[in-house]
C-alpha cells in the first residue's frame, strides 16, 4: 500500500493554521506576563539576598535561565550530535 492510502483524509485547516489565532495566543501570553509583572510590584518579596527584593526579579531570573538553557542545548548539540548516516555505515 502506498503512503497516501494509509493517511486519513485531510479534514481542513486546524485552528492554529490561521495566523490570526497564533497572533491572539502571542498577545494573550504577553498580556498574562505583563499582568503578573504588575502584580509582582505589589507583593512583598521575602528573599535572603538583596537582589531578590527587586520587584520582578523572579520573572527576569526565570527568563535569563531559560535563555541560558536554550543556548547551552545548542552548544551541547554540536558536541554530541552524530552524522545523519551514523547507524547506516
Amino acid at each position: 500500500m502506498s503512503e497516501q492510502q494509509d493517511r486519513p483524509p485531510h479534514e481542513g485547516e486546524g485552528w492554529l493554521d490561521k495566523p490570526g489565532n497564533v497572533t491572539l495566543i502571542y498577545r494573550g501570553l504577553i498580556a498574562i506576563c505583563a499582568l503578573l509583572a504588575v502584580f509582582g510590584l505589589f507583593v512583598e518579596a521575602h528573599g535572603e539576598l538583596a537582589i531578590q527584593h527587586f520587584p520582578v526579579f523572579y520573572g527576569l531570573f526565570g527568563f535569563v535561565a531559560f535563555i541560558f538553557i536554550v543556548f547551552a542545548g545548542k552548544a551541547l548539540r554540536k558536541l554530541v550530535m552524530r552524522d545523519e548516516d551514523y547507524y547506516d555505515r
